[in-house]
């Protein structure tokens, strides 16, 4: 969330990342709303002053034996009228924040102006793409030829965009969580953390993932949600929180299952397990002062990069365009590897910096060195997605004959195993 006050000093900047973000500039509305409500504010107060002075004036007439009766059908008009102007008051204050919780984070100067991926820009690149004696396959392809990825099955007991694995894949899929556990933890110092995969509506919004995006959420009957990413509740870890400088940074790695209803996505990737309803990813998040968080971003960054690199897969970094990254950070790194199988590079991970947006919605401080309390800053990242590695690993490393050879990092995860073979019966 923007600080209002922010966006009286600014009005024309934000004007301009909201353009930039390819929305309608909202700055003037806002402050008339807000300038409504001051207004009414100052008016409330000013009648409980009115009320406090009558009161006094009252109970000094009667002690002096005067004629109180004018001011007590003063005061009886004001006990009238101040409770409609506080209501109306708080019905301002209402709007107002409605308002701002659905505005976006405003982007870094750094980050390039452009309407989609097309303006994105390549900041690194590593490693280089396989080469093949052969066609390379599709994931799906090969996780089917292998008879241990089942899409049919899958449908059967829970519809499209979810995904049944067995056998060695699935055994696979959970080494990559554990071999991207340890690296983040043994290497870059993360804390594990295994956390709710429901959490209320006041977690979800405090992520930023609410009101803005309810539509891409499951929620059940009874005002629970299926987290959308571990992001949610690690972050909420801290809210309402004023935090001490000797605490910080906080960096928190957890392994889970991710929920997301996939709105808006009819069409695309309805092949395979790119683009399911549940998938897992082991998420980083870290709490850090303002003066950090950009250093603590590139060292995310660093550490999610850091999986694919010890998996030899050749990937790409680019920094998103205004109109491309999320609502609730101020710059994102996309993580893009590359697939053999689609010939393209595909996302396996987001590294943003929120900066204060989530803090002031979490109401998160922490305490300087003078005393003063300043809102900390966070960021997340998917350090990667689980499900979608394993499509990386499965297209660059599979052979001819439909085998997949599994990387040296995850043979130690995998019994010592160097191959997936396909199955002779159908498990």
């Amino acid at each position: 969330m923007l600080d209002i006050k922010w966006i009286r000093e600014n009005q024309g900047a934000l004007d301009t990342a909201l353009k930039n973000r390819g929305m309608k500039p909202s700055a003037h509305q806002i402050i008339e709303h807000d300038e409504s409500r001051r207004a009414a504010i100052q008016s409330v107060q000013d009648l409980q002053n009115k009320r406090n002075q009558l009161a006094k004036q009252i109970g000094e007439a009667k002690r002096s034996g005067g004629n109180a009766d004018a001011l007590m059908e003063e005061a009886a008009g004001l006990r009238e009228k101040l409770p409609a102007e506080e209501e109306a008051t708080a019905i301002l204050e209402e709007q107002l924040k409605q308002m701002l919780e659905v505005l976006p984070n405003v982007p870094s100067s750094d980050v390039p102006i452009g309407t989609s991926e097309k303006d994105n820009q390549q900041v690194r690149i590593w490693g280089e793409k396989p080469t093949f004696t052969f066609e390379p396959k599709q994931h799906f392809e090969i996780g089917e030829d292998l008879a241990l990825m089942d899409f049919e099955e899958a449908a059967k007991i829970s519809g499209a965009r979810f995904v049944v694995l067995k056998g060695e894949l699935a055994r696979l899929e959970r080494a990559l969580a554990a071999f991207m556990i340890d690296v983040h933890t043994q290497e870059f110092g993360y804390v594990e953390v295994s956390p709710p995969y429901l959490v209320r509506s006041s977690a979800m919004y405090g992520a930023g993932q609410l009101p803005k995006f309810a539509e891409d959420a499951f929620a059940t009957t009874n005002e629970y949600w299926l987290i959308p990413t571990a992001e949610v509740p690690l972050t909420n870890l801290v809210a309402e929180e004023i935090l001490e400088l000797n605490q910080l940074p906080i960096r928190y790695v957890a392994y889970t299952p991710c929920f997301r209803s996939e709105a808006g996505s009819a069409g695309k990737d309805t092949r395979g397990m790119f683009r399911n309803h549940q998938f897992h990813k082991v998420e980083l998040v870290s709490i850090t002062t303002a003066d950090k968080s950009e250093a603590e971003h590139q060292r995310k960054l660093s550490a999610a990069q850091s999986i694919l690199e010890k998996l030899n897969i050749h990937y790409r970094t680019v920094v998103l365009c205004t109109g491309d990254m999320g609502a609730q950070s101020q710059k994102t790194y996309d993580i893009e590897v590359w697939l053999p199988g689609q010939g393209t590079y595909r996302e396996i991970s987001s590294c943003s910096n929120c900066g204060d947006y989530q803090a002031r919605r979490m109401n998160t401080r922490v305490r300087d060195e003078t005393k003063r309390t300043q809102f900390v800053h966070t960021l997340n990242g998917s350090g990667l997605a689980v499900g979608r590695t394993l499509i990386a690993v499965l297209e660059n490393y599979q052979n001819q004959d439909g085998s997949v050879m599994i990387p040296d990092v995850l043979r130690p995860y995998m019994g010592g195993e160097s191959v997936i073979k396909a199955q002779k019966v159908k498990l």
